[in-house]
């Protein structure tokens, strides 16, 4: 027996040393353009964040701190974390993310659910929970969770998309998560995923009937969720719909002076560093309002650019879904892009006064750190979503087009 033990310890030497070179090759094996394309634009798209909220929060946080650095530093701090996470959500195979799509649903639901009854109360929304000392919105890795749990659910039943009874369910798992969400009063993150919910379940096929009736009750019950549950919401819509009308409360105070930034920046803007609105005259300003100071400082030039960002990052998204032909692959490429594209088109709506304040982020641009990671780590499947298309041409080419179909009744 004892002969044989020199033998046992090579064979495992060679597996660790197979397992070590398999996972060299993985991380530094040459990947197709459309990984490169997405990788180039979000690192980008960080970067140029990490200036924009340097340059947006040095007023305030030297009012706050006494020290100009701080909101940037914790900022890059997140950038660096976010990003080692979408390194390792890159390397992770998609039948690991399958598996663990339960887990993570779970978990985050319980997070959220905690959320209600322990959270912080950070204006007027109870939307964060305190995590060693660290405030973190698990809404933001709900996203990610529920797009991976109903991406199992459908694709472990494409034959049965045509059953009423395949979307309801996967409708109460969407339901449930945007009801803790907006338990905690945080409606523009609700609205991010209602819109990321239906475009996805539109991706997957469902049929057009039931598309219809979703976009009706939609646009009943979004009024009332206006309305519910603030009366400062209340004043906010009010004042958007009525912008010329008294404001002894302040309602437009954001929204004017956001628009104040974007026409002092005109064609080539003020210059970086140079805006005078974020001299308190934005709340918020290197967060929900750091568009209106990208605006000011590079004017209408950096705004079309930032603009011109986020078309190449949808686009970018759009090729690798059309490259995936795995069923849940498609349906989770389907739900980030969606949230990401549409999440970043309404903060820009908000700061234009094209919609009242929601109090949504601009992607990997807005200072925040769950955001920012979650963002990232979003885009990190994605990556590996391409990386398998890569590793599999065959299996890697264009998928289909979601059919309209039939609806069929169980009894």
């Amino acid at each position: 027996m004892a002969k044989n033990k020199p033998r046992i310890g090579r064979v495992n030497l060679a597996q660790s040393g197979a397992g070590l070179q398999e996972l060299f090759g993985r991380v530094f094996r040459a990947q197709s353009i459309y990984f490169y394309q997405l990788l180039g634009v979000t690192l980008f798209l960080v970067a140029f964040g990490l200036v924009m909220v340097l340059s947006a929060s040095s007023i305030d946080a030297l009012k706050a701190s006494n020290n100009s650095f701080a909101i940037f530093s914790k900022q890059a701090i997140f950038a660096l974390l976010g990003l080692i996470g979408m390194s390792l959500a890159s390397l992770m195979s998609m039948n690991w993310w399958r598996g663990k799509a339960k887990l993570f649903y779970i978990a985050f639901m319980a997070l959220q659910l905690a959320v209600l009854f322990i959270g912080k109360d950070i204006n007027g929304n109870r939307n964060w929970i305190s995590i060693f000392g660290i405030a973190v919105q698990p809404s933001e890795f709900l996203k990610v969770a529920v797009v991976l749990h109903v991406a199992v659910f459908l694709s472990a039943r494409t034959r049965e998309l045509d059953d009423v009874t395949t979307w309801r369910k996967a409708g109460v798992m969407m339901g449930a998560a945007m009801i803790l969400v907006f338990g905690g009063k945080d409606l523009g993150t609700m609205l991010i995923m209602l819109i990321m919910f239906v475009g996805l379940l539109a991706l997957a096929g469902m049929p057009m009937k039931l598309l219809r009736l979703i976009g009706l009750a939609t646009v009943v019950i979004i009024p009332l969720l206006l309305t519910f549950g603030s009366g400062s919401r209340v004043g906010r819509i009010t004042a958007w719909l009525n912008p010329s009308a008294p404001d002894p409360n302040g309602y437009n105070w954001q929204s004017e002076h956001g628009m104040w930034a974007i026409s002092a920046g005109r064609i080539f803007g003020a210059g970086l560093g140079e805006s005078k609105m974020k001299w308190s005259w934005i709340p918020e300003v290197e967060n929900d309002f750091i568009f209106a100071v990208i605006s000011e400082e590079l004017g209408l030039i950096g705004a079309l650019v930032v603009v011109a960002l986020f078309v190449a990052l949808a686009v970018s998204f759009f090729r690798i879904w059309k490259r995936t032909s795995d069923d849940f692959s498609r349906y989770v490429v389907s739900g980030i892009m969606i949230w990401i594209v549409f999440q970043a088109l309404i903060n820009m709506a908000v700061v234009l006064r094209l919609l009242p304040v929601l109090g949504v982020p601009l992607p990997l641009i807005s200072a925040g750190g769950s955001s920012l990671i979650a963002t990232l780590g979003a885009i990190g499947i994605v990556l590996a979503v391409e990386r398998e298309n890569h590793a599999n041409p065959l299996s890697g080419r264009q998928g289909r087009m979601p059919q309209t179909r039939q609806l069929r009744r169980v009894r």
